[in-house]
């Protein structure tokens, strides 16, 4: 279950509670009654591992050989046809 954290907007107390998502949220500061508003922290995430730039997906000397290859197909296909 996540905790969540509340901070009241009339005294500024926190405080933090663990709740399943289904919960509805916390209202009433259990300090003097204020209202109650979540708090949203900044989640650090780490990319590890290949795929989350765009040069992790191309192929560096094969993409370049196959290139070259089908291009000396058409090459050869052109040549089969002009004679």
């Amino acid at each position: 279950m996540p905790i969540y954290e509340y901070e009241c907007r009339h005294c500024e107390y926190r405080v933090e509670i663990m709740q399943s998502i289904k919960d509805q949220p916390l209202k009433r500061c259990p300090k003097c009654e204020g209202v109650l508003m979540k708090v949203f922290h900044p989640v650090g995430v780490v990319f590890k591992g290949n795929g989350f730039y765009i040069t992790d997906n191309r192929k560096k000397a094969d993409g370049d050989k196959g290139v070259k290859k089908t291009e000396g197909k058409k090459e050869e296909t052109k040549d089969k046809v002009s004679t």
